[in-house]
């Protein structure tokens, strides 16, 4: 499993694979899922709108797809890259679609009129991810050149540059109130950046390997990490630490995602699972939970924080973090096999 979003509502999940499908799966309604298909190489990315009237997906087989999430199958090719595409992100709006592509170009797509609105150059290796801002006026993107560049979308050139000495990022996305970009590493680190200042807020060293995705809390409190060494970490970003350690992947986790509200998160990984996870920060303080763990959890390795130029508050040396396993805490909630419904590409959206 390559990616997970949920939509507006977080009552639908959609996933994408290598095995080229997308499943739309209704969290509402138990055991039925929407499988849809039409790329011709693995699915390496997707997301929904932000109304969830639209999805959006990449592939190896160098285009994007728009899709109307529905019985009918309606879907658009947006074909331009010359190689594998990475990743595929919305606007805020909904009104445009960034692409990343191994062809080192990022490209801006109308979503309306289904057409190329303008490329950005500059990276010389892969591009990996591109997203917009909450604003839409600037895109952050990463490539295997190890840069992690800022793009101004109204006179679309790079306005700023952040390298990445020990490795290239994977993934990278603006915090929800648009002020920072965290980046996720193949050198097994999570850094933040406030694109204001310019600055190398925190520098997170709790993965024993390379980081494939992370995922803000709505809040802007909280990161989520995915990493391939099977495990997803929870971040405090106010207090600096790590926080959760979770278990449950056989293998590498590829991909993970906040719901818009906050209540859930969702995993992928190499294991073809897809986790759904409810979290629990808007009910306890999690200093109970530490408590509460004590007994039946291992305290994992602080994680190693660091930031260019220091910070005023010096980082605290009693750094806690609680593994949680689900078959600790719940029962076997796995899905029994839902009733699939194929749903191939039958026309072209119209608009």
């Amino acid at each position: 499993v390559t990616g997970v979003a949920f939509n507006s509502n977080a009552e639908g999940l959609v996933t994408c694979s290598v095995d080229r499908l997308l499943i739309l799966w209704k969290l509402k309604t138990q055991c039925r899922a929407y499988r849809f298909a039409g790329h011709a190489e693995a699915v390496t990315s997707v997301e929904f709108s932000p109304d969830g009237q639209v999805l959006a997906s990449a592939s190896q087989d160098h285009t994007v797809r728009l899709w109307i999430p529905c019985l009918h199958g309606e879907s658009s090719v947006l074909k331009g890259h010359t190689a594998s595409v990475r990743s595929v992100s919305f606007s805020h709006d909904g009104y445009s679609v960034v692409s990343a592509s191994n062809d080192k170009l990022i490209k801006i797509w109308s979503v309306c009129y289904q057409r190329l609105l303008f490329t950005l150059f500059q990276h010389t290796g892969w591009v990996r991810c591109a997203k917009f801002s909450p604003d839409g006026r600037l895109i952050a993107s990463c490539g295997e050149d190890k840069s992690i560049n800022i793009w101004d979308t109204r006179n679309k050139i790079c306005v700023n540059s952040y390298s990445d000495y020990e490795g290239f990022a994977t993934f990278v996305d603006f915090n929800p109130s648009g002020t920072c970009i965290a980046s996720a590493g193949t050198n097994s680190t999570v850094k933040l950046w406030d694109i204001r200042t310019n600055k190398l807020l925190q520098h997170y060293q709790v993965h024993r390997a390379g980081v494939n995705c992370i995922s803000f809390h709505p809040s802007g409190n909280y990161l989520i990490t995915a990493s391939t060494d099977g495990t997803l970490k929870i971040l405090d970003l106010l207090g600096e630490r790590l926080i959760y350690t979770l278990h449950g992947h056989k293998g590498p986790v590829h991909c993970v995602a906040f719901s818009k509200g906050g209540q859930n998160f969702a995993s992928g990984g190499m294991d073809a699972q897809v986790l759904l996870w409810q979290t629990n920060f808007d009910t306890l303080d999690y200093e109970e939970v530490l408590k509460h763990n004590f007994r039946r959890t291992h305290i994992d390795d602080p994680p190693r924080l660091d930031a260019y130029p220091r910070s005023s508050n010096f980082h605290d040396e009693k750094l806690e973090s609680v593994e949680v396993n689900p078959t600790f805490d719940v029962p076997d909630k796995q899905a029994p096999d839902p009733i699939v419904i194929d749903i191939g590409p039958s026309s072209y959206i119209n608009t």
